[in-house]
């Protein structure tokens, strides 16, 4: 076998991938995301429809720490999609394209993504004890 002398291209993890395309990947995974949680929902619903001892057995899931960090988790990723959603929405009428308002709107999709969930979360804990 001959020696081959040419160069290497570099791997994927040489390159830092820009901020809009990390957002470009999020969005594609929230969106599987919010799947699954769709699932978890007709799941809770079909437990409702079922009957006492199904919905007490899936509420004492979702009440637990790991039922908690799944609903945080499919809260963000709504927050997120929909704000990303309406970022490209803003994108269709031809206005925000240009490489600085591409990078403003991705960091304000994020920054809005977070508020939204922390507030939901907050008014959910705080107003459900009350």
């Amino acid at each position: 076998m001959a020696s081959n002398n040419r160069p290497l291209s570099p791997h994927l993890d040489v390159y830092r991938l820009p901020l809009t395309a990390i957002i470009s990947i999020s969005h594609r995974i929230t969106g599987v995301g919010l799947s699954a949680g769709t699932l978890l929902l007709a799941c809770w619903l079909i437990a409702a429809a079922t009957g006492v001892e199904s919905y007490d057995k899936i509420n004492a899931f979702l009440g637990s720490w790991f039922g908690m960090v799944l609903l945080f988790l499919w809260s963000f990723a709504f927050f997120f999609h929909l704000s990303n959603g309406l970022r490209h929405l803003f994108w269709d009428t031809g206005r925000g394209l240009d490489k600085a308002d591409v990078e403003k709107s991705a960091k304000a999709v994020i920054i809005s993504a977070a508020a939204l969930t922390v507030l939901t979360w907050f008014i959910a804990l705080v107003g459900g004890a009350s």
